[in-house]
């Protein structure tokens, strides 16, 4: 089931848009102020965010701005606000459509099933498991932060490699000669029998908790699952 990130701070107008959309056969999770929608959108991943510019707390425009450092979801804008400059910034900042209040539901529901199908055929853009966030696009690792924004992970690119193989195949052991062939490729025939204990452990340290796992006389493992959106 596709889901859907709604944040509009007027109740009736949510309520009223996430039991339309439910009734299409969406997902759809509510939030009613910039700090929750933030929070809600760490928690899981989206196929569209549906958001208003106001809210109490901050503008829609800083959210956007927030997710498209990690992500590439389809934003919808809903506004009072009619400016052309209004309109203008939420596209320069990465929304992909904006509508103007009053609006027609039907006509929200037609763009809605619009992104969805373009969505089906979207490759993946990240990949998440527990707090550890990949990119794909940008081939940066974050740590999503239960406040604020994604913190950046700075790794090497050989790091990057690494936990990108590791989170592609999570909860499976891979051996050292698999990580060398997909990691290093042509290069693993030449490297020095300690080139992956040595990055493991690099890696290890600059990720933290118990993701990567030594499996004696084995190899790795990456210990949770990871999702692809």
């Amino acid at each position: 089931m596709k889901s859907i990130l709604l944040v509009e701070d007027d109740k009736s107008l949510n309520q009223g848009i996430a039991l339309k959309l439910k009734k299409e056969g969406y997902r759809v999770s509510s939030a009613f102020s910039l700090g929750e929608a933030e929070e809600l959108f760490d928690s899981a991943a989206w196929d569209l965010i549906i958001c208003d510019v106001g809210l109490p707390d901050g503008s829609g425009l800083d959210f956007c701005r927030t997710v498209r450092q990690v992500s590439d979801v389809f934003i919808l804008f809903l506004t009072a606000l009619d400016s052309e400059i209004d309109m203008v910034t939420a596209y320069d900042l990465g929304a992909d459509d904006y509508m103007t209040k009053p609006f027609s539901l039907m006509v929200l529901v037609s763009k809605v099933h619009a992104f969805m199908r373009r969505a089906k055929e979207a490759p993946a853009v990240r990949i998440l498991s527990g707090d550890i966030l990949f990119s794909l696009r940008e081939m940066k690792a974050f740590r999503q932060r239960q406040e604020g924004g994604p913190e950046p992970i700075p790794l090497s690119k050989k790091e990057l490699q690494l936990l990108l193989c590791l989170m592609e195949n999570a909860c499976q052991i891979l051996t050292r000669e698999q990580i060398l062939e997909q990691v290093w490729g042509m290069e693993g025939q030449f490297v020095d029998d300690n080139t992956v204990p040595v990055n493991i452990s690099r890696l290890k340290g600059k990720i933290g908790g118990s993701y990567i796992q030594n499996v004696r006389g084995i190899g790795y493992i990456w210990t949770e699952e990871s999702f692809r959106e």
